[in-house]
């Protein structure tokens, strides 16, 4: 077994999985905004700092991705934010793109940005305490989308990216999101996403990538946002499963789910039925930001010092991943 299987397998072990803290400063300044904090570098940490050290991190998040800022900062015992991390038994990870800009030749779709300089950057991070990374390409479906360039530039954007993670020693978390806006059907989602993955896989190959040493970071199989044939919970799984059975190269060990949009119940449900159907060999669990965060930030936007009563929130959300990610949840342990 390579280090870097090794470190995949310990991230999404016994019902583990990954808290995805990795918005950027723009971003958690909307979150924040939208729960009426300021926005400052102290008040990103408070809330951050709170869920890293709650423990329910220790019994179900296996990794932790973090922002340029967050992995860079003190906690307020003066730990660095990677050793806090460490010493709650989880893996620190980081968000390495340079975000999603506009591409070329296809002004409707994304590319995500960072290659240059990457390799520098891995280094400092590593150094800094990471043990795997991420980075996201985006996709949007429509009639026309996503095309040929964009399938293609982002599988080799994040094979790429991929080789030179493992090449120091990290692993590549691989995200390719075909995002849940729109009114497409489930099956347009099965089809697009498919068509993303496989290619993905292929540059991942060509790239002489260690499938063994990555994690998948797909999106689930859903109607989109504004569709109006919705399917069932149960179809959601059915779906997902098939199309990452026939897609997945089955040396990748584990899968983690983004939310993506999906509400906290939703997901955490979602993921449920995925594994009590689940009969690959994958190991299938979450990635989550906003599906762990935000019923925690909402109670803790009250009172910033209320330490105790976010982290209680936070450790009830990220058990009833824990749970679905092993087929134990129901609806019945929701608070």
């Amino acid at each position: 077994m390579s280090e870097l299987n090794k470190i995949a397998l310990k991230i999404l072990e016994k019902g583990k999985g990954i808290l995805a803290a990795d918005e950027s400063t723009a971003t958690m300044t909307k979150r924040l905004s939208g729960v009426n904090v300021p926005s400052t570098p102290e008040n990103r940490l408070i809330f951050r700092e709170t869920l890293f050290s709650a423990t329910g991190m220790t019994e179900c998040i296996g990794g932790v991705i973090l922002y340029d800022e967050t992995i860079k900062q003190e906690s307020s015992k003066k730990k660095k934010i990677p050793e806090l991390i460490s010493q709650m038994g989880s893996a620190p990870g980081i968000k390495v793109d340079t975000g999603a800009k506009i591409l070329a030749g296809s002004p409707d779709e994304k590319i995500t940005e960072g290659l240059d300089g990457l390799r520098e950057r891995l280094k400092e991070y590593y150094n800094l305490g990471a043990k795997f990374t991420k980075w996201r390409g985006v996709y949007n479906i429509s009639k026309n989308y996503p095309s040929k360039l964009s399938i293609e530039s982002n599988a080799h954007a994040l094979a790429r990216y991929s080789a030179l993670v493992q090449e120091c020693d990290m692993v590549p978390i691989v995200e390719p999101e075909v995002l849940m806006d729109g009114d497409h059907s489930a099956t347009d989602c099965y089809q697009k996403t498919s068509d993303v993955i496989k290619k993905c896989f292929e540059q991942l190959i060509l790239h002489k990538v260690d499938l063994k040493g990555i994690i998948l970071k797909p999106n689930m199989i859903l109607a989109g946002s504004s569709s109006k044939n919705k399917i069932s919970n149960q179809e959601v799984a059915k779906l997902t499963l098939d199309c990452l059975e026939n897609s997945v190269p089955s040396e990748v060990p584990g899968i983690a789910f983004l939310s993506g949009g999906q509400s906290e119940i939703e997901a955490t449900e979602n993921l449920n039925l995925i594994n009590k159907l689940n009969k690959t060999s994958f190991i299938m669990s979450y990635s989550y930001g906003r599906a762990l965060q935000q019923s925690a930030l909402r109670f803790w936007s009250k009172d910033i010092k209320n330490i105790d009563g976010t982290q209680k929130i936070f450790n009830h959300r990220a058990k009833m991943n824990s749970l679905a990610a092993q087929g134990k949840w129901s609806k019945d342990l929701e608070i």
